[in-house]
């Protein structure tokens, strides 16, 4: 099993940054790929980044592309998401989730997941 604990949400003005940390514990050889993903109310779920679990092939949404960034902290053990020139229509839950699938770009392929921290941008 694989447990992941999110912090670093909140309230914010638009304009403004955030980071999110996602701590990663448990049988972490299983994992592929470390993802973020947000959910909007009355919206469907949405992946926003991932990363390959060494660190590389980072993905971003294209709602996100040059605002967010995604890295691996392996000092931590954590999975960081770097949010820049937040907007209201970055206001969502977010969620850190783990994949045992490498590249994965699919909710149904992540088999972990966080509880959720919220992110709410003022206008």
């Amino acid at each position: 099993q694989v447990q992941l604990v999110e912090s670093g949400g909140g309230l914010v003005q638009a304009g403004g940054s955030l980071r999110l940390s996602c701590a990663v514990s448990g049988r972490t050889s299983s994992i592929y790929t470390m993802g973020w993903f947000r959910q909007a109310p009355g919206k469907e779920r949405e992946l926003v980044a991932a990363i390959g679990w060494s660190g590389g092939s980072p993905y971003y949404a294209d709602s996100v592309k040059g605002r967010f960034t995604i890295f691996r902290d392996f000092a931590k053990n954590t999975v960081v998401l770097q949010m820049n020139s937040l907007g209201p229509d970055d206001t969502a839950v977010y969620y850190c989730a783990a994949s045992r699938v490498a590249s994965s770009r699919y909710q149904s392929s992540y088999n972990y997941w966080g509880q959720g921290t919220q992110v709410t941008v003022s206008s």
